[in-house]
């Protein structure tokens, strides 16, 4: 399976009264099947997984199956601490009609976790997974890093078929592709690394900054593939800059932000997360109206 493109990393919206707004979520889905993403990628790092209950996951899977466009590839994030939950969650998104599990690194025991620990570890959730694994190297949320010789070796599991390398660092993105077959593919997790990191050979990229600006992430790599590299120039500077303000200095607060200014339905983070402060709101506002008219509150 061919996972190119750009995918959403899906924000999880919530009801005023703290809970998960599936309504929300069904809106936000209906406007991307508008636009080029090639699919999304649900229950990640920006959809406050670690904050949610079984059940709203469970919820969440189901409502993004039921309101996806066919031909959206859909990659469910399932990876716990737990190897045996873990591979539990891979086959409940297996059963849903998902086509792929994202599956994290376990971080908790940092000093227990050596290469062969991880290699167990993914070994065994590959082996009983009904649909392939990518692999999902956030250090940034998790201390934790998968280094391109561990990734080389995973690789050879003919049931791990990718990763999302979320760093930032091109150049641990050049290694890892310089040390796996072609087959395996490549996508990042950083708007601020896509334009470079598809110059060095990764398939695309699970980006925060798509859930509020899909059509500018979708437009880069269009422009990369297509080989108009000073367009794709012009237009990285652009996304550098969302990257930075939206995600990196206000992170998943002001992804959902972004997206209440563009006919999204975004919403506040879940508690321990804050909102943002009015400082914040103003920088976002005005960054958002720099943005064409045709392109604001679909």
């Amino acid at each position: 399976m061919d996972f190119s493109g750009v995918f959403p990393a899906l924000i999880t919206p919530f009801a005023g009264d703290g809970s998960v707004s599936v309504a929300d979520l069904k809106h936000n889905i209906q406007q991307y099947n508008r636009t080029g993403v090639a699919g999304y990628v649900v229950n990640g790092s920006t959809g406050e997984s670690v904050l949610l209950s079984n059940s709203e996951t469970e919820a969440v899977l189901v409502a993004v199956k039921e309101t996806a466009f066919r031909g959206k590839k859909l990659i469910a994030g399932t990876g716990v601490e737990s190897t045996t939950e873990t591979i539990e969650r891979t086959k409940r998104a297996a059963q849903l009609g998902y086509d792929a599990a994202l599956v994290k690194t376990p971080y908790y025991y940092k000093p227990a976790y050596k290469p062969e620990v991880y290699f167990q570890h993914y070994h065994r959730v590959a082996d009983a997974s009904p649909i392939p694994v990518l692999l999902y190297s956030v250090p940034q949320f998790t201390g934790v890093a998968l280094e391109p010789p561990e990734v080389a070796k995973l690789a050879g599991h003919p049931n791990i078929i990718g990763i999302k390398e979320s760093s930032g660092n091109v150049l641990r993105v050049a290694e890892i592709i310089a040390a796996v077959s072609p087959h395996f593919q490549v996508l990042v997790g950083s708007a601020a690394s896509v334009y470079p990191s598809m110059a060095v050979g990764a398939r695309g990229a699970i980006l925060a900054l798509a859930s509020a600006l899909p059509e500018k992430c979708v437009a880069l790599y269009d422009l990369v593939r297509q080989g108009q590299h000073e367009k794709a120039r012009e237009l990285h500077t652009v996304i550098l800059r969302a990257s930075k303000l939206v995600v990196s200095e206000c992170g998943i607060a002001g992804v959902k932000y972004v997206m209440d200014q563009r006919g999204y339905r975004g919403g506040l983070p879940r508690l321990p997360l804050l909102p943002l402060h009015d400082e914040q709101k103003k920088r976002l506002n005005a960054f958002v109206e720099t943005f064409e008219p045709a392109a604001m509150r679909a």
